[in-house]
């Protein structure tokens, strides 16, 4: 597949269905340019700004986020959520597309009028994470010194770097301060991210089947680059005029998803198991044709370096702290030490646990077993 070819089959999943995006500018009138969305139709759009620069100093020359919005910003702008996704996610949600379609949003369950995060009451913002494949700033984006794809040239990023682009994309929205931040696994880490970097920002920090630092160090990230290199087309990297590496990337995905529990998600509506493998398979494919293996490993180096346990003393926001009891990735025998040292800090911290058979996949399809106490959670960050 040709490199064109490729990147706009990356830009039309980023979309979807969406028939507009509109470009909003560090300008501070993006809360106003756009009106709030119906969940029956929600537009994915991009935010761009000039010379962003990492915590390594180098500077992007360009920054671009996806985003979506759900509600609507009340006058003085203190009534935001910032919601955030998982390591290979995306900022849908919740809300459709199209009135016609027939999949919503990861968390749709949570976000709308007079759910957990009520959108009657709530302006909600969902965004895309800097290096990530589904519309932001990531390595296949085009390099300006060369006209092609940044690909492994791509910087090293943060965890600060990727908050430090939300929050830059919140002050153009008019966003003055956040109710919350709320994120499922790689969310939660940027949850906490967020709350020890801009702690007198925001009330509330919603982490979801994550944990406060990462693991794996660069053994996780050489796994990673050694698996793609088994691939004939990967090329150092540099995959893009080879047609990727679809064939590595499904077999990947397809084990990813098997651990993340989707399997037993999709046992609730496919009885049969060839039919659920063959859903499941699915679903990996139009994953696998479209993600950039360069943003895994850009988002795996930073979530390696993670380490916000460190900076537990800056926190000021309330914690939630939301585990599945049969998570693989995250398992609640990790909950007594993380709340210990939240405990120990001085921070303000509940922790629940999800009483599920799903897995690292629970937040979303188990939304009515948590999203009771997320609601009040909520409500009390306003007493």
């Amino acid at each position: 597949m040709a490199r064109a070819t490729w990147l706009a089959g990356l830009l039309a999943l980023a979309l979807s269905a969406c028939a507009e995006t509109g470009p909003i500018h560090s300008n501070g009138n993006g809360g106003t340019a756009n009106p709030p969305d119906s969940l029956e139709r929600v537009l994915s759009r991009t935010f761009t700004v000039p010379a962003f620069k990492l915590e390594s100093g180098q500077v992007l020359p360009e920054l671009t986020l996806a985003y979506e919005t759900y509600g609507r910003l009340a006058p003085g702008g203190r009534n935001a959520i910032l919601v955030t996704h998982g390591f290979t996610s995306n900022h849908h949600a919740a809300g459709k597309y199209a009135v016609t379609d027939a999949t919503v949003g990861w968390w749709d369950g949570l976000i709308g009028p007079g759910k957990a995060l009520d959108t009657d009451r709530y302006y909600v913002v969902s965004s895309n994470m800097l290096g990530s494949s589904f519309g932001s700033t990531a390595p296949a984006s085009k390099n300006p010194k060369t006209g092609k794809p940044y690909g492994p040239d791509f910087p090293d990023i943060t965890l600060r770097d990727i908050v430090g682009a939300q929050k830059t994309l919140l002050e153009a929205l008019d966003v003055q301060h956040l109710v919350a931040v709320a994120g499922p696994s790689y969310g939660g880490y940027q949850t906490f991210q967020w709350a020890v970097t801009y702690p007198t920002f925001m009330s509330g920090a919603v982490a979801v089947v994550s944990a406060p630092k990462g693991s794996g160090g660069d053994a996780a990230v050489k796994s990673l680059l050694d698996r793609f290199a088994t691939d004939p087309n990967w090329n150092g990297g540099w995959h893009y005029e080879r047609g990727g590496i679809f064939p590595t990337l499904l077999k990947l995905r397809i084990e990813t998803l098997e651990r993340y529990g989707q399997n037993e998600v999709l046992a609730r509506t496919i009885a049969d198991p060839d039919q659920r493998a063959a859903r499941l398979r699915q679903l990996a494919e139009g994953w696998a044709r479209q993600f950039d293996p360069n943003s895994m490993i850009a988002l795996r180096k930073a979530a390696v370096k993670f380490d916000a346990e460190r900076d537990f003393t800056r926190v000021r926001a309330k914690v939630l702290y939301v585990l599945s009891r049969t998570d693989k990735i995250f398992p609640p025998s990790i909950a007594p030490g993380v709340m210990d040292k939240l405990t120990r800090a001085g921070v303000d911290a509940k922790y629940f646990e999800i009483d599920t058979e799903l897995g690292h996949s629970a937040s979303g399809p188990e939304w009515a077993k948590w999203g009771p106490t997320l609601k009040d959670f909520i409500a009390g960050l306003e007493q």
